[in-house]
């Protein structure tokens, strides 16, 4: 039977018709990709770099972020509190959970990835870009050899693995004067190495803190002089703290990171009350460029620090 006799009158049907084509529409229109708050997005994130390196450390450049825009400093790594893991949750969206990489040196998955993109890893931020803004340029810089394996070498544009922190600055910075990327990611290797080395609380892990905030004071400062600053937008944090000489366990020190945010379209709020997991990271970076989240990653966006 026609599926118009299911109606008393073709009117009816017509109507019904109606509605549904409208709601459809509306439908298509919520999934399509909203207007970007910000053209460039630059992700920096600072091996070891405990919250509490506030406390000591002269930072002029990373409170100028603060001051000048959002910031927590009882942000949150998943746990362990280790690299790999948290660099994966940072760039995926979600925890270990569901992402699978769980040790401070995960290569690939110990436990199976819940989902599966199309380079055969589970979704990172940079294939969000790929499959809505696929023209758009992503790139990655990093002073740890262990980023590599986790994110899809095959989309980005820049994959660098730099021998020294200033060295990945440097390309990184080329590659956002010469590319204009969507996204670049700035893996710094310090001040977790000094903290392995000679140990946290120390004179010369609060001197490595230092050299990181000259690093992106180098940064800024180019931005600026550049004009680029006008449509970017900078994100800094870290994968973990430290205790002694190690880290990967449970205390504050160890699992609360800062979390700043600076640029277009962030308000200069200061301290945000909202609670922020390292996993929020990429979903916010979506948010920034206009982008739908995944459905099956677990983070949201820190929309608090964002102006609407």
């Amino acid at each position: 039977m026609p599926i118009y006799k299911k109606f008393k009158t073709m009117k009816n049907f017509k109507y019904f018709l109606a509605l549904f084509c409208a709601m459809y529409t509306l439908s298509l229109v919520a999934q399509k990709q909203s207007a970007p708050l910000s053209k460039h997005v630059i992700l920096i994130g600072s091996d070891g770099f405990g919250a509490y390196a506030f406390n000591k450390a002269k930072v002029p450049n990373l409170r100028k972020m603060m001051q000048g825009g959002a910031y927590s400093l009882k942000a949150r790594s998943v746990l362990p509190s280790s690299s790999a893991v948290n660099w994966a949750s940072m760039l995926m969206g979600s925890g270990p959970e569901l992402h699978g990489y769980t040790e401070w040196g995960s290569k690939t998955p110990e436990l199976p990835s819940r989902i599966i993109g199309k380079s055969g890893m589970y979704p990172t931020i940079f294939s969000v870009i790929d499959q809505q803004i696929p023209n758009a340029k992503k790139g990655v810089a990093y002073s740890w050899g262990g980023i590599q394996y986790l994110f899809e070498k095959d989309i980005v544009n820049l994959n660098f693995n730099g021998s020294t922190d200033e060295q990945t600055l440097n390309k990184a910075l080329d590659f956002i004067l010469n590319e204009k990327p969507a996204l670049t990611f700035i893996h710094f290797n310090q001040p977790d190495g000094v903290g392995h080395d000679i140990g946290h609380d120390t004179d010369a892990y609060y001197a490595a803190v230092e050299k990181i905030d000259a690093l992106i004071g180098k940064l800024l400062n180019t931005l600026e002089k550049e004009g680029l600053m006008k449509e970017t937008t900078i994100i800094f944090s870290s994968d973990h703290g430290g205790v002694g000489k190690g880290h990967g366990g449970k205390s504050l020190l160890e699992v609360e990171i800062p979390w700043i945010i600076y640029g277009k379209n962030i308000a200069p709020k200061g301290n945000l009350t909202t609670s922020i997991v390292t996993y929020d990271t990429a979903p916010t970076i979506a948010y920034l460029l206009g982008l739908t989240t995944p459905n099956f990653w677990r983070g949201k966006p820190v929309k608090q620090a964002i102006t609407q």
